[in-house]
């Protein structure tokens, strides 16, 4: 229920996005009409088809592709001649009578006596938007569309997804209200409804525009990023609940740093009972360590680590797992690391334990193929952090990146009250190098970028992307948070696969960091490759992975840090350029 009113509230914020604009004129050609029979079906119409389409998009293949192309185009066509009637009927009869008839049929709002809206013409309009619709991912629509990839569809699925269209809904809904009002008083003042007409259709037909030329998913997601992420993450921190323990839990720190008063009274830290901790049953295999349980463990301080090897997230967070792992392991801390895989070449066990040798992981490891402890946990995050008491109950959790002082009071807490005498000490400082370093959040304005055409957004080619086929691809400069292609490709799911030689991608981005997900294909192969930034080599501003002439080898599918700024950052054309053929580019990520 809690993920439902997150997914509503996520919806509601839409309306503070610019993504939202191109789609508010189809809506407002409704204002002053009656609600039940016009708002309310173009609204429902609107939130079922996206839900609809938004979950045939998570889970679906190719096909969903190709049939959300069709039904986006001929919502565009629709809309279109839906904004021409608007905009000048007796133009519009001379353009196509027998389609005009059918949009003024749609708009069914003239001045005659005795005319009003029937429900049907909304609900199309309502159809015809959804189907246009493509709200800004920020943080809380993706978790949903994270969550739907990972469970396929299924009822949750769809419940988060319509909760989140209605929460738009419901937003558009009230500010049609209040737009309704003011355009029935400029018509009762200043005698102006052909004029406010006219104004709609205008309108209609720029946001027709804006959406065709991908406007909505390109240039107007990178100004929402900003400026909805932090109400939206606001939201998660506030309101999410920790399914184990059916209550809500702040992932707070107890901040005590010196012995309950009285020396013979036992500690006992403030830390909220969040209910007992789910089985760790159901992995495929663990790493450096025979299966554990829950009641093997009982009487040890407990840290659940769920992360994943290529997620740039959980490798910043890894230093410091690794060193409370070390420096609280003679204290009872018991560190386990539950590695739920984003993409399938995660799921590949030799793939995880060359990560976990990599990474310098000591502490045991479950590999979590099958979501089975992620579920159990109620889990949505990579990185996500779970302390476990020697009671066994989760008394702590934390989403995300960062809260390291207060996650390792937190540790020291519960160690406390399980009996250790530990004096207390500083934090951990990890000396974190290259990727594992933790990210300029200040100067970050480019955000996570997958290449499958799963949840493909900001392509830049010339050319439409192709599911599941081979085509030639070109790029000229693209626009900042745009990427593309250039040379011989196959765009799959998740990745996107290069089928000859000297193929590249190009991305205009500003961050300090640039890392790229990369594999080199089933053929296993090492594929050489050359960085570019702004057409010359990165030299001083080349990433862990690249020397400063910019070339590298793809030996193995991880993460690749392949630029990091020296000085000040700005935004920066980068271009990779493939010397053999079968890489394989799953996502850009940025710090």
């Amino acid at each position: 229920m809690t993920l439902i009113i997150i997914a509503y509230l996520g919806g509601a914020l839409t309306i503070l996005s610019p993504c939202i604009l191109p789609i508010l004129p189809f809506v407002f050609a409704r204002a002053g009409q009656p609600f039940i029979r016009s708002t309310l079906p173009m609204l429902t119409g609107m939130a079922a088809t996206f839900a609809l389409v938004a979950t045939l998009a998570a889970v679906g293949g190719s096909w969903a592709i190709h049939a959300n192309e069709y039904g986006r185009f001929a919502a565009i066509v629709l809309l279109a001649v839906f904004g021409v009637s608007l905009l000048s009927p007796r133009v519009a009869s001379m353009v196509a009578r027998p389609v005009v008839d059918f949009g003024n049929s749609l708009l069914n709002a003239s001045d005659k006596p005795g005319s009003a809206p029937t429900a049907a013409s909304s609900l199309i309009l309502g159809v015809a938007t959804g189907l246009l619709w493509a709200p800004c991912a920020g943080p809380i629509l993706g978790l949903v569309l994270t969550g739907a990839a990972l469970q396929g569809a299924n009822i949750q699925t769809t419940l988060l997804l319509v909760a989140y269209a209605a929460g738009a809904a419901t937003s558009l809904a009230l500010a049609l209200i209040a737009g309704g009002r003011i355009f029935a008083a400029l018509k009762q003042s200043l005698g102006i409804s052909e004029r406010i007409r006219q104004v709609l259709g205008a309108a209609i037909l720029a946001g027709v525009a804006a959406i065709a030329l991908g406007l909505d998913t390109g240039l107007l997601a990178r100004l929402s990023y900003a400026s909805t992420a932090a109400f939206e993450q606001a939201v998660l921190d506030r309101l999410h609940a920790n399914p184990a323990a059916g209550a809500p839990s702040e992932a707070v720190g107890n901040g005590t740093t010196v012995a309950a008063a009285g020396a013979m009274q036992p500690f006992r830290s403030s830390l909220p009972d969040e209910g007992y901790a789910p089985s760790l049953n159901g992995a495929v295999e663990w790493l450096n360590s025979p299966p554990l349980t829950t009641e093997q463990l009982r009487g040890k301080v407990v840290l659940v680590d769920f992360w994943t090897y290529s997620c740039i997230n959980c490798i910043r967070t890894t230093p410091y797992v690794r060193a409370w792992a070390e420096k609280y392991k003679e204290q009872g801390l018991v560190v386990i690391g539950v590695h739920a895989p984003e993409f399938a070449f995660e799921k590949k066990i030799d793939n995880v334990r060359r990560a976990v040798d990599d990474f310098k992981i000591g502490y045991p490891v479950a590999i979590d193929n099958d979501y089975t402890i992620w579920r159990a946990f109620g889990n949505s995050y990579w990185p996500a952090h779970y302390l476990i008491d020697a009671s066994g109950r989760i008394r702590y959790h934390h989403f995300g990146e960062g809260n390291y002082d207060q996650t390792e009071q937190a540790i020291q807490d519960l160690l406390r009250e399980a009996g250790s005498d530990m004096a207390a000490s500083a934090p951990v400082a990890p000396d974190a190098k290259g990727a594992e370093a933790g990210p300029d959040t200040k100067n970050i304005r480019s955000g996570e970028t997958y290449l499958g055409y799963k949840r493909a957004t900001s392509f830049a080619s010339r050319e439409n992307l192709s599911a599941d086929a081979s085509r030639q691809y070109s790029v000229a400069e693209p626009t900042l948070n745009e990427w593309g292609l250039s040379g011989i490709w196959t765009v799959g799911a998740e990745q996107a696969t290069l089928d000859q030689a000297n193929g590249g991608i190009a991305y205009r981005f500003s961050a300090r960091d640039l890392h790229l997900v990369l594999g080199p294909g089933a053929a296993s192969k090492p594929v050489r490759f050359k960085v570019t930034i702004d057409g010359k080599a990165p030299g001083a501003d080349h990433g862990a992975d690249i020397d400063a002439g910019g070339n590298g080898t793809v030996t193995s599918t991880r993460l690749y840090q392949l630029i990091r700024q020296s000085g000040d950052v700005e935004a920066r054309t980068f271009e990779i350029r493939f010397l053999d053929a079968g890489v394989e580019a799953y996502a850009f990520t940025f710090g």
